[in-house]
């Protein structure tokens, strides 16, 4: 079993910065890959971003690049995204999920994604 609670989501205007973290607890962390997944009112839930479980591959969506960073430290059990120049459109729910069964090569959809956070709630403000 894996727990994620993920933190640091809030209201922030456009073109303004997040950090969101999302703490991991129970099975080894660094055995399994991360991902950073949102959901907006009335939309399905999308990929973001994802960090493969050495930390050396990472992957985001073409919407985030150059914008998001995925990291992670093994050592706190935490996975981060950093938001930079946030639009009012990627307001959301951003849930952060472990995938156990991909080390290397993480995936980009979120069935694969076995344990999941309670999300938190990110606001971009025009």
């Amino acid at each position: 079993q894996v727990q994620l609670v993920e933190s640091g989501g809030g209201l922030v205007q456009a073109g303004g910065s997040l950090r969101l973290s999302c703490a991991a607890s129970g099975r080894t962390f660094s055995r399994y890959s991360m991902g950073w997944f949102r959901q907006a009112p009335g939309k399905e839930r999308e990929f973001v971003a994802a960090i493969n479980w050495v930390g050396r591959s990472t992957k985001y969506a073409d919407s985030v690049k150059g914008r998001f960073t995925i990291s992670r430290d093994s050592g706190k059990n935490t996975v981060y995204l950093q938001m930079n120049s946030l639009k009012p459109e990627e307001t959301a729910i951003y849930y952060c999920a472990a995938d156990i069964s991909r080390i290397y090569d993480p995936a980009t959809s979120p069935d694969p994604y076995d344990y999941w956070g309670q999300g938190t709630q990110v606001t971009v403000s025009s």
